[in-house]
């Protein structure tokens, strides 16, 4: 049995528990609709809990024959207000484009009350949209990445670290790494602006020297003119991505 088939395995049977487990004690499982390729929003309903707002891209060309892969990308903060199309406007100025040639369909949650992305009501809105697309759409489980920029490039660092079962890759923007990267098992492909004051590097090119080091497949794109601020001026740096993916989950 080779390696990327073992961690196909991996994926499923984790997959199949964490629905499992995450669906009898809260929610019920509700499927996505399908929809034609083209971005959109749309709200899924939950018994028991609130309704979670995402933005969907689905690529040209899906037809339901083919597994695609699947990215999970997390919008930047909202300063306290509402999350409302944050997860379509994140996918429409960097992650959309940037990925386009990965040929993924793209799900983009709204966070809940505006995030962060990693108390216990959002990572349970994502665990659940994310399952309900990998129910609806034909995904190659061995394939689902996921990115963000700020406050979503931190959620990707730590989904990434939490659910390492459910990521074949991560992709963080702009986001703050954890303090320690130890014991971690996800390939990771950062980008980061030296101009970024707000969230500036070091940390990142810390951390991801340490997975280097660790012997785990790390790369990191310095972009040198950004402001924290400008997202997609980290177009050009996210699709440096595409390709790594591709070796990265090459079969």
């Amino acid at each position: 049995m080779t390696l990327h088939t073992c961690f196909r395995l991996r994926v499923a049977l984790a997959t199949i528990a964490a629905v499992g487990a995450l669906h009898s004690n809260v929610f019920a499982a509700v499927d996505v609709p399908v929809l034609a390729p083209g971005l959109y929003t749309r709200t899924l309903d939950r018994d028991g809990g609130p309704s979670i707002g995402y933005a969907i891209s689905v690529p040209p060309g899906y037809d339901r024959t083919t597994p695609v892969p699947l990215v999970l990308a997390l919008h930047f903060g909202v300063q306290g207000g509402p999350s409302l199309y944050a997860g379509r406007d994140v996918l429409r100025i960097l992650i959309g484009p940037a990925l386009a040639e990965f040929g993924a369909v793209m799900v983009a949650p709204d966070a809940l009350d505006g995030g962060p992305w990693d108390t216990r009501q959002n990572e349970e809105a994502v665990v659940w949209l994310l399952d309900s697309v990998m129910r609806s759409y034909r995904i190659d489980p061995g394939k689902v990445i996921v990115t963000g920029f700020s406050m979503g490039g931190a959620g990707t660092w730590h989904f990434a670290g939490k659910y390492p079962e459910r990521f074949a890759a991560a992709v963080p923007v702009a986001g703050r790494p954890p303090a320690s990267a130890g014991n971690w098992r996800v390939p990771v492909f950062a980008v980061h602006s030296r101009s970024d004051r707000v969230v500036p590097i070091g940390p990142t090119e810390k951390r991801i020297d340490e997975l280097k080091r660790a012997g785990v497949k790390a790369e990191l794109i310095a972009l040198d003119r950004p402001t924290h601020f400008q997202t997609g001026a980290h177009t050009e740096g996210l699709r440096q991505a595409v390709p790594w993916l591709r070796q990265v989950l090459k079969r």
